[in-house]
């Protein structure tokens, strides 16, 4: 059986055209929401996503999510947008238009008549304390107390306004999936 001889610029050529079938080609772009931490800044800081009468990211929602714009770091290219800003949810706190400070005053100057309670939207234990003299004055130190460490909020369920960076109290809850990491002194 004879042998087929190709031209020499032809075997080169067809080489070069295997090669690139079998080699997978790789994309430059990138699922912007599996970036880890350092690859991306959320939000971006050149928008203003701050609501200033909210203190809170713009859009958030009652599930406490907010939808923001992100940019990935220099050289990474999204899918969705195909450039470097895209869209994640982050966490934020859901307003409805109860200050922290207005419930504060009204507590510490008003509590012996309920005042703070009828604000946060518990007309029934207003009562009650407006009728008792605020517990004679001993539950109106007690709400006093639980406003200033935010432990009662507005009835509804959402979240005081409070400055961005103001006097926020996060709560850390633990259950019996929570590891402490024994200290050196216990």
């Amino acid at each position: 059986m004879p042998f087929i001889r190709l031209p020499h610029l032809l075997m080169p050529t067809l080489l070069v055209v295997v090669l690139v079938l079998l080699v997978p080609t790789t994309s430059d772009e990138t699922d912007c929401n599996t970036l880890r931490m350092g690859q991306f800044i959320c939000p971006n800081p050149s928008l203003r996503q701050i609501d200033p009468k909210t203190q809170q990211l713009r859009g958030c929602t009652r599930e406490n999510k907010a939808r923001v714009w992100c940019i990935a770091a220099e050289g990474i290219v999204c899918t969705e947008t195909k450039n470097n800003s895209f869209t994640r949810e982050l966490p934020c706190k859901w307003t409805n238009g109860y200050h922290f400070d207005t419930a504060l005053l009204l507590s510490v100057f008003l509590g012996m008549f309920g005042a703070d309670r009828f604000y946060l939207g518990y007309p029934a234990l207003g009562l009650l304390k407006f009728c008792t003299l605020g517990f004679m004055f001993l539950g109106q130190l007690v709400d006093v107390i639980l406003i200033a460490t935010q432990v009662v909020g507005p009835a509804d369920g959402s979240a005081y306004i409070i400055p961005y960076y103001g006097p926020v109290i996060t709560v850390v809850r633990s259950d019996n999936w929570t590891y402490r990491l024994p200290q050196d002194n216990w």
